[in-house]
């Protein structure tokens, strides 16, 4: 099962912005105007999906397109004005935190009543609804731990050496049958999804759109350095409460044993992560960078406040028996819902 690791085509536009960018990409039309991002919804289908486009260049690319299109001068302007709409909007409307420790103590809570996505996968989820979930993740988790690695050249002493030990972890400790990547492919596999990376672009929402353009966006620029440790650390510190949950999920509705081993793995495996990213990641960047605190308290607050609004988009369709998905390929309408 290595298909998964080819490039994927370019998905079906959403709009004037993804069409323009596909277009160019392909060589056969123009970019968008700068006028056009400006009266585009910023956490909407179009600007979301247009700068997944441009921000892939970066990781995998896209069948057909040339690899010259990663550095491409007048690509970069446009991909600046929607970064500039997206980290605008979140600066806005995303700050909770006063300081690292107040965010960080509100992470560490778990409620006694909760209400989340991983909640309702536990006690009512079916398969379906894992299937979705699936899909919809795996526009990450295919790629998991990418992201973050663009912070390690940032990065110097403590810090730096913790930061790398986690990746490690998360790309399998040098076994390629451990990478995370690989682990959530066999997930996939025992929930009846397609493996090939970027397969289900078109299938997903605006809200899960948002939450891997995040990370690409802290990761991408050295300014945003410490909003992309506070992302990780958010990251890590919720995953073992959330992935207990959904292991408990794939067993209740006898998901398969891939399914189950990929969050039993990151209930172990983030518990130790979490420790090491409060103390030595966090404790070490700040250490050298105490500038950087109000950076890593957004990077924990736009965190929460993009998975809110993705958990919002699941339960809302979930709990009306309606799909949470863009749209579905008709062969594989028939594996996910």
């Amino acid at each position: 099962m290595e298909h998964h690791r080819e490039e994927p085509g370019l998905p079906t536009p959403r709009g004037p912005l993804s069409r323009g960018v596909a277009a160019y990409l392909e060589g056969a039309g123009r970019l968008p105007r700068l006028e056009d991002v400006a009266r585009a919804t910023v956490y909407g289908e179009d600007l979301q999906l247009a700068l997944y486009l441009c921000y892939e260049l970066h990781y995998r690319g896209f069948a057909g397109v040339s690899p010259d299109r990663e550095w491409d001068p007048d690509l970069l302007r446009i991909r600046a004005a929607l970064e500039q709409r997206f980290l605008s909007a979140l600066r806005a409307d995303a700050l909770v935190h006063d300081s690292v420790d107040e965010a960080l103590a509100d992470l560490l809570v778990e409620p006694v009543d909760g209400t989340g996505v991983t909640h309702f996968l536990r006690d009512e989820g079916e398969l379906w609804h894992l299937r979705e979930y699936a899909a919809q993740r795996s526009l990450y988790h295919l790629k998991e731990a990418d992201p973050h690695a663009w912070v390690l050249p940032r990065l110097w002493g403590r810090a730096k050496a913790a930061m790398a030990a986690v990746e490690f972890d998360e790309w399998g400790g040098g076994r390629a049958d451990r990478v995370h990547a690989r682990l959530f492919a066999d997930l996939m596999t025992d929930l009846g999804l397609d493996t090939t990376y970027g397969r289900y672009l078109d299938a997903a929402s605006a809200e899960a759109l948002v939450t891997v353009n995040l990370m690409s966006l802290f990761g991408l620029h050295r300014a945003l350095r410490g909003a992309l440790v506070g992302h990780f650390a958010t990251v890590e510190i919720t995953s073992p409460p959330g992935s207990r949950r959904l292991a408990e999920a794939m067993r209740r509705t006898g998901a398969g044993p891939a399914a189950e081993h990929f969050y039993d793995e990151h209930v172990e495996a983030d518990a130790v992560h979490e420790q090491v990213v409060r103390r030595d990641v966090i404790g070490g960047l700040l250490e050298e960078e105490p500038h950087l605190a109000p950076d890593v308290v957004f990077g924990i607050d736009a965190t929460g406040f993009v998975e809110d609004r993705f958990a919002s988009r699941l339960l809302a369709d979930w709990r009306v028996s309606r799909s949470s998905l863009h749209a579905l390929l008709a062969r594989e309408s028939a594996h996910i819902s």
